[in-house]
Formats: structure tokens, sequence, C-alpha cells
């Protein structure tokens, strides 16, 4: 959902925790419970336990919340992998590889995925459903979106980062790739991924797998993610495939994330549903496999206003 209160998860994601956690790990992700100041909103957060589509069409459709001319989405979307912190020197799932190689390969006639959220735009309307010709549209990559990757490994990561820290992460990340105006941060979206073993504003018993926001600094708005070491929950977290892939969890929420991002770029003047989802909120329960020229990858489904329905390809 585009806000997510951790203490509205309840039973739910305690049944999930106590399923997927390794016990290995139960201590330490114990002791990086949140405190009750990290309540407050994350926008566009996909929950570990998972929350069913609503029922009635008619309120899943999106709708532009703004008339806004840039900001609303990113028309050409780049990706900033971000590897934070000395932890990275171990990687037991190999997600460093997986999320270069998937984003390497995420464009182009492979990708029937990505080509879902060129319905979507932004300078059209407040209340738009279909997107006017005059509109500046999302445009689907001829050419690899990953624009950039960095392992910031001069120092430990915070073993249980902060929403703040994070986002200064974000800007140290645009600052290293020479981001440092707001028109190159029109189309930037950072992914900041912890290493195994931290919990990233209290992650896992938060309750979610990732979530999306922007910060405002010196460089102009920034839009990122935080995205967890997921397969530290074990296989079948965070995607609805049961096949025992490590990687799938990981996969799927980056997809839902980077859907999230792309279709409200500074939450909340992007797409929304009726409900206050996005892209992505109401199609968590709907996963499949797109196999591109650099591997086959995990990718949670989102709503079409075209289709009128969760897919999974354009």
């Amino acid at each position: 959902m585009r806000t997510l209160r951790m203490a509205a998860l309840g039973a739910a994601v305690a049944s999930a925790l106590a399923l997927s956690v390794p016990a290995s790990s139960a201590s330490s992700a114990s002791s990086a419970a949140p405190s009750a100041g990290t309540a407050s909103a994350r926008h566009g957060a996909k929950p570990i336990a998972g929350t069913a589509r609503p029922a009635l069409a008619a309120a899943n459709t999106l709708s532009l919340q703004t008339a806004g001319k840039t900001g609303v989405v990113s028309p050409a979307p780049k990706v900033y992998l971000v590897f934070w912190g000395s932890q990275w020197s171990k990687d037991p799932a190999k997600v460093s590889a997986d999320m270069q190689a998937m984003f390497k390969g995420l464009h182009g006639a492979s990708d029937t995925w990505g080509t879902i959220l060129t319905q979507y735009c932004e300078n059209a309307p407040k209340g738009t459903t279909k997107c006017p010709s005059t509109a500046t549209f999302i445009t689907h990559p001829s050419s690899s979106i990953l624009a950039g990757v960095w392992t910031d490994n001069a120092a430990a990561a915070p073993s249980s980062a902060t929403q703040a820290q994070i986002a200064a992460e974000a800007k140290k990340a645009a600052g290293h790739f020479g981001n440092t105006t707001q028109t190159p941060n029109l189309n930037a979206q950072y992914v900041i991924l912890s290493a195994t073993g931290t919990h990233p504003d209290g992650f896992p018993n938060s309750g979610f797998c990732a979530w999306h926001d922007f910060t405002s600094t010196t460089y102009g708005k920034l839009a990122y993610t935080n995205m967890p070491y997921i397969p530290d929950l074990g296989a079948g977290a965070c995607t609805t495939f049961t096949d025992g892939r490590l990687l799938s969890g990981i996969e799927s929420t980056e997809t839902h994330e980077y859907a999230e991002t792309v279709t409200d770029f500074w939450p909340t003047d992007g797409w929304y549903n009726a409900s206050g989802g996005e892209i992505g909120d109401e199609c968590q329960d709907q996963d499949a496999y797109l196999t591109l020229s650099t591997g086959t990858f995990d990718v949670q489904g989102l709503w079409s206003n075209k289709a009128n329905a969760c897919v999974t390809h354009g």
C-alpha cells in the first residue's frame, strides 16, 4: 500500500516471519525491531505477509494525483544499484550479480513486462485514468536501464539503518555518480541494497519486503528504494512461487518497487487507486518468470488500466 503502518500488520506478519526467518538469524532480527518512532508511512511498501487485491475492478483503476510536468513519473528510467557497506564481502545468494543481470536485460523486445508501464504518464490533468496524446508518457527502454553500480564498501553500513540513513546513502550515491543537479535526477532511481545479516529500517520485523520514497537534497529530489537482503528470509519469502528458488523473492520485490518508482516517482504525486495503492500493491498475489537476454527472473504482476486487470506482460 502507499502507506504501511507497522502495527497494522499484526499477527499475519508475525506468522509469516515465524515460517520464513531462519533460526540462525531469529535472535539478530528480533533485536532490530523498530521503535515506536519508525511506525510512520513507508511509500510503496511490499509487505512480507502479502495482501489480496481489492474485489472491485473500479477500485483498482489507477488515476493521476497531480498535473505536474516533472517528478510525477519517470519517463526514461535509469537505475543505479548501490551495494551498501563492507558487509557485501559476503553475498551467499549472489544478489549482486543477479540484480545487475536483471536490470541489464530489462529492455527491448524480450521485456514484455516493462511495456505495461508505457500507458502511464505525467503532464496530464489531475484525475486522469487514460493519458491524452499530449501527455509525457513513460517510454519503453531500447537499451539497458542500468546506469551505474557502486559497492560502497569503505566502511560498514549500519546494522539497523534508519530511514534517514538510507536516504543519506541515496544522496551519497547521487554524488558518486555525478548526478548533482535536479535534471539527471528526474529519471534516476537509487536502489540501496543492504547486505546479508543487516536490518534496514527494522527489516524483517517491521513487516515489509522493501519500500521506496524520495528525499529532498542539495542535488534536488532523489527517488530511492530501501532493499533489504531478502534471501535471508529463505526461499518463498516475498514471492508467490514455491519452487525453492532463493532469488525469486528479491526479484519480485525489486520489480514491484521499480515499477512503483517509475509510476509514482516522488510519492505521492503519481498514479494511485481509490484505496491508496500503487501499480504493484494490488497485484502482490501474482508472479511470473520473464526470460531476458541476461537470464530468467521473477517479475511481479502490475495493474493495467488498459487491461482492467493485473498482468505480467503489456
